[in-house]
């Protein structure tokens, strides 16, 4: 693989990075790559390694997923170099991100991941976030991996509308007991 194509590629990432406002994941921008196909899956995996080598990006771990973000080193290479990048890909890439906007801010949103913490049994951790502000985080133990799964899974499908319950559920007036003072 020629030097040239992997600048053009670790520009790519880096303009993604910048130019979206939440943390990207590397998988959502392996969809995009992939689907253009600029690269292949494995030259990714080396762009990857040699951006976070390089101290051009961060990769911090959440639920399973690697998300990225761009250091200030990583922003002023773009400077030097994002010229490379063709004016039709830089065009595809903020498409890409116009049209995915809501998308990519729930996926950074909404987490949820699980660790086992002793001998049957396992952390759940769920938790909402919106403009980068914790609305909400549950913390739930339970006996198998399977039910932490399950439990993730759920989340990512069913947060608004958990969120809704207990907001709701907590905003309610106390009942008064009827048998006191009567």
């Amino acid at each position: 693989m020629s030097s040239q194509y992997l600048t053009l590629y670790k520009m790519i990432v880096l303009y993604m990075l910048r130019r979206c406002d939440v943390p990207l994941s590397k998988s959502q921008i392996y969809d995009f790559i992939l689907e253009k196909e600029y690269t292949t899956f494995l030259t990714l995996q080396e762009v990857f390694s040699e951006l976070a080598t390089s101290d051009l990006l961060t990769e911090k771990v959440v639920a399973n997923r690697t998300y990225l973000e761009i250091t200030k080193e990583g922003e002023q290479t773009l400077e030097f170099f994002g010229n490379r990048i063709n004016p039709s890909i830089r065009e595809e890439i903020d498409e890409y991100l116009k049209e995915n906007r809501v998308k990519l801010k729930n996926e950074a949103a909404i987490m949820g991941d699980y660790r086992k913490v002793g001998e049957n049994e396992y952390k759940v951790i769920l938790s909402a976030n919106e403009n980068g502000q914790k609305l909400m985080e549950i913390e739930i133990m339970v006996p198998t991996e399977e039910m932490a799964q399950n439990m993730v899974s759920n989340w990512h499908d069913k947060n608004q509308e958990m969120y809704g319950y207990i907001f709701s559920k907590l905003m309610t007036e106390k009942e008064t007991d009827q048998g006191e003072g009567s």
